[in-house]
């Protein structure tokens, strides 16, 4: 099987529907990553999901809503929740909440009694919700797992394009780095994952941020040691390049590769995981300029520690 591949617009829509309803596997563009969706309702599209993938069991996923209003259907929606979807729904924002009893297949928590929670900020919402879809989907980024995230169509097909049944191309994805995500307890908010809001953004609505338990089970994805990792060696904080590696630059005194020539964190964060694919290969070794920890930067940081972990 080859994964059909059709632009934006209401024909695909109109056919991710049918591939859904029939349990299949559909790869969307969001204003993160590209995601590979399946019904949320079904224990065996998750399961379909986990193989494409190749994902480990207990990492859990992300359940994305076509509308917030629905989130309250799902889990247990406290005040500080509800503040936070009204300032960042929809958009980058995961926000894991105690879950509730309903129509969602268990798979779609990992066994856990919380649920991950998202309304993206993408065209697909209106597209399927025209098409006549309505239900959850859920999402992880739509690569095998571990990989480098996709933030192109031609990057899905290049890790699932065998694996799974259609891929809609909507262009490049406008943050591309995937969304923050906080557990909330009550009045307390924990980040688990940096993302494509910044720390400060958050704060400013929140206040002071919990610490996640390092020991506990993985209450979110993105929290895996190592992630999101190219095959090539990868070196951070590198000012010049060694013997035989090639340099990706971060700022103006930098030739191309470059995150960003201007040195804007937002143009780095979208150019990231572009940037690791292009220069990807085996045989090839990979560094990177300093990133600031400031904003975005943080996220950034992230995903370039985890994708450096042991090499």
């Amino acid at each position: 099987m080859t994964a059909l591949i059709m632009p934006d617009g209401p024909e695909a829509y109109l056919r991710a529907a049918e591939v859904l309803r029939a349990g299949g596997l559909v790869a969307l563009p969001t204003e993160t990553v590209y995601g590979l969706a399946g019904d949320a309702r079904s224990e065996a599209a998750i399961a379909a999901i986990y193989a494409a993938k190749g994902r480990p069991s207990n990492n859990p996923l992300i359940t994305h809503l076509l509308s917030p209003e629905s989130a309250a259907a799902y889990a247990d929606i406290s005040d500080l929740a509800t503040t936070l979807m009204v300032n960042f729904w929809p958009g980058p924002l995961t926000l894991v909440l105690p879950r509730r009893r309903s129509d969602l297949a268990e798979r779609a928590s990992a066994g856990l009694d919380t649920l991950a929670l998202r309304c993206p900020d993408a065209a697909w919402r209106q597209g399927l919700l025209a098409a006549g879809w309505t239900a959850p989907l859920v999402m992880p980024s739509a690569n095998l797992s571990g990989h480098v995230s996709p933030t192109e169509a031609s990057h899905v097909a290049a890790d699932l394009g065998e694996r799974i049944d259609l891929i809609i191309d909507g262009g490049p994805c406008r943050r591309g780095l995937e969304s923050t995500v906080l557990r909330i307890d009550h009045d307390q908010a924990t980040l688990l994952r940096h993302g494509a809001v910044a720390e400060a953004e958050i704060v400013a609505v929140t206040g002071p941020l919990g610490q996640p338990n390092p020991d506990g089970p993985l209450a979110s994805p993105g929290m895996l040691a190592r992630h999101y990792a190219p095959e090539a060696a990868l070196r951070l904080n590198a000012t010049q390049a060694r013997d035989g590696e090639i340099l990706i630059g971060f700022g103006p005194q930098y030739p191309a590769p470059n995150l960003s020539p201007s040195g804007n964190l937002a143009e780095a964060a979208r150019n990231l995981f572009k940037a690791l694919r292009e220069w990807d290969g085996a045989d090839r070794k990979l560094a990177v300029a300093p990133i600031p920890e400031d904003g975005l930067g943080a996220a950034v940081n992230d995903r370039l520690r985890r994708a450096a972990l042991g090499r």
